[in-house]
C-alpha cells in the first residue's frame, strides 16, 4: 500500500480524536496482512491513565476484527512524533516486521522500521 494512502486514513481518524485535556490529537491507521486498513484515534479521560493512544486503538481494532498480523502503521500527529513505549510494545507484539510511517499534519512523513523505534537492549 502506498504510504500516502495509509497516512490519509490516519489523518481522517485524527479528526475524531477526543483530546480535551492535552489538545494533542493523534490519528493512526494499521494495515493488516489481509490488506485491510484499521483506523484509530486517541481518546483521553480526566483520569489520564485511562486514556488510550491512537496506535493502540487501531491495533486493538484490527485484533478485535480478526486481523492478528500488522504489516504497517501510520501515525499522524501535530509534528510527526513517535509512538509511546506502551504503543511500541503492543506494535512489537503484533507487527515485528511492520513498517512505521510517522507523519505531521502538514503531510511531511518519514518511514522507519519497528527496530528503529525500540531502544537497544540493556546489557549488564
Amino acid at each position: 500500500m502506498d504510504p500516502k494512502a495509509l497516512i490519509e486514513a490516519a489523518l481522517s481518524a485524527r479528526a475524531h480524536a477526543y483530546a480535551p485535556y492535552s489538545k494533542y490529537q493523534v490519528g493512526a491507521a494499521v494495515l493488516g496482512k489481509s490488506g485491510r486498513v484499521y483506523p484509530g484515534c486517541n481518546v483521553e479521560n480526566a483520569s489520564y491513565g485511562l486514556s488510550v493512544c491512537a496506535e493502540r486503538v487501531a491495533i486493538f481494532r484490527a485484533i478485535a476484527e480478526g486481523e492478528p498480523e500488522i504489516t504497517a502503521l501510520a501515525v499522524v500527529t501535530e509534528n510527526g512524533a513517535t509512538p509511546c513505549g506502551a504503543c511500541r510494545q503492543v506494535l512489537y507484539e503484533f507487527g515485528t516486521a511492520a513498517r512505521v510511517i510517522l507523519a505531521g499534519k502538514d503531510g511531511t512523513f518519514r518511514e522507519v522500521g519497528i527496530d528503529n523505534l525500540l531502544p537497544d537492549p540493556f546489557v549488564l
